[in-house]
């Protein structure tokens, strides 16, 4: 579940309130690199690798590479971000109760005209999202940003380990 896992942690942090900082070494999927640490003796050389750039672009061009994996992921995420309102570093959040399977909040544009429900699951078993739960206005139509699955609010959906759904009843919404 590593994989998986470390985008999980990623979709929850590019939700949040604020203004989201990536690690460049997150951003390009770096492992721990153990050599340099027994090179230097310093143990924060763990995640210090310098790469040779003509070896990055190597693995960043070959679609079955970690590092072209976790790139294109991370980028997907934050392509979608950008262009969401409730995604505003000032926009509304509040934290939803869904149990200890489950991390979700609340996301409103400050002209509250979209809402944005990030639900991930933090749990190695599938888990299912009664969306009446979340309370999703029957009104509007509700798509999840990531995977593009077009929900309804008496719906239910299941969320595979580590699952991240971004639920929005107006996606691209830029606040204009």
């Amino acid at each position: 579940w590593g994989l998986q896992r470390f985008v999980c942690a990623h979709a929850i942090m590019l939700g949040l309130e604020g203004i989201p900082g990536i690690y460049v070494h997150s951003l390009l999927g770096t492992r721990n690199d153990h050599a340099r640490v027994e090179n230097t003796g310093q143990f924060r050389s763990i995640n210090r690798h310098q790469w040779d750039y003509a070896e990055l672009e190597r693995e960043l061009a070959l679609e079955s590479s970690l590092h072209h994996e976790v790139f294109a992921r991370i980028k997907g995420l934050l392509r979608i971000r950008r262009r969401q309102a409730a995604f505003h570093p000032n926009a509304t959040q509040f934290t939803l109760h869904l149990g200890t399977a489950l991390f979700g909040y609340w996301r409103q544009s400050q002209d509250r005209r979209q809402s944005i429900f990030c639900i991930s699951n933090i749990s190695v078993e599938t888990q299912r999202l009664d969306l009446a739960t979340i309370n999703l206005i029957d009104t509007h139509n509700w798509i999840d940003l990531i995977s593009l699955l077009e929900l309804v609010h008496g719906d239910s959906m299941e969320l595979l380990p580590y699952q991240t759904v971004w639920i929005s009843n107006a996606p691209d919404h830029d606040g204009a």
